[in-house]
C-alpha cells in the first residue's frame, strides 16, 4: 500500500513538472512563464518528496527533504518577483497588461 501511495506522488509531481517544462515552451507571455516556471515547479518538487519519504522512511531523509522543500518555498517566490520586477522597469511584455499602481513612484524604478 505504501508503495502505491508513494507512486501516485511521484507521478503526480513528475506530471506537474512536466507541466511546468511544457507551460515555459507554450505558453508566449513573459509573465505567464514565471508563474508556470515557479507554481506547478514546486508543487511537483514537493510531491515528488513526499513520494520519496512515503516509500522510505526515515528521519535522515525526512528532515533533509524538508530543508529541501523549505528553501524551495522561500526561493522561488523571490526570483519569480524579482525576475518580474525587472521585465516591468524595463517594459517587457504587452504594455495594455502592464498596471501602474505606484504612480509617480515608477520613475524612481527605472533609475
Amino acid at each position: 500500500m505504501r508503495g502505491l501511495v508513494a507512486t501516485l506522488f511521484a507521478v503526480s509531481g513528475a506530471g506537474l513538472a512536466a507541466v511546468a517544462g511544457i507551460g515555459l515552451l507554450r505558453l508566449r507571455g513573459f509573465f505567464a512563464r514565471i508563474h508556470v516556471a515557479t507554481k506547478p515547479g514546486v508543487l511537483g518538487l514537493v510531491l515528488v518528496a513526499i513520494a520519496a519519504v512515503v516509500a522510505h522512511p526515515s528521519v535522515g531523509l525526512a528532515s533533509r527533504l524538508l530543508l529541501v522543500i523549505a528553501f524551495q518555498l522561500m526561493t522561488a517566490p523571490v526570483a519569480a518577483h524579482m525576475i518580474g520586477r525587472a521585465a516591468y522597469t524595463k517594459r517587457i511584455g504587452r504594455e495594455d497588461l502592464l498596471r501602474n499602481d505606484l504612480g509617480a513612484d515608477r520613475d524612481e524604478l527605472d533609475g
